[in-house]
């Protein structure tokens, strides 16, 4: 396998897994909305560190579409994740 294979596949399970890890917010988003609330401080911190490498991936001369998908999540699910523990 070449490398420009190799770091496209890394690109796709990094993409991934970075989606999988953002979906383990809803169980916190339903505790939250029981009355469970968690701390909203890195759910917030999450969020805005989706935003910068979303913003990153979309102004490359070439969009970075990996970065892109694996980060547009966590932006909404952290900001759900945040306004709930509030």
């Amino acid at each position: 396998m070449d490398n420009s294979k190799l770091v496209n596949r890394l690109g796709r399970i990094a993409s991934a897994l970075s989606v999988l890890m953002y979906v383990s917010y809803i169980p916190q988003i339903m505790n939250n909305l029981d009355g469970m609330k968690g701390n909203p401080v890195q759910p917030f911190v999450a969020m805005v560190n989706c935003i910068v490498w979303t913003l990153y991936g979309t102004m490359k001369k070439e969009k970075d579409w990996a970065i892109i998908i694996a980060n547009v999540p966590g932006i909404f699910l952290g900001l759900i994740t945040f306004v709930t523990s509030l």
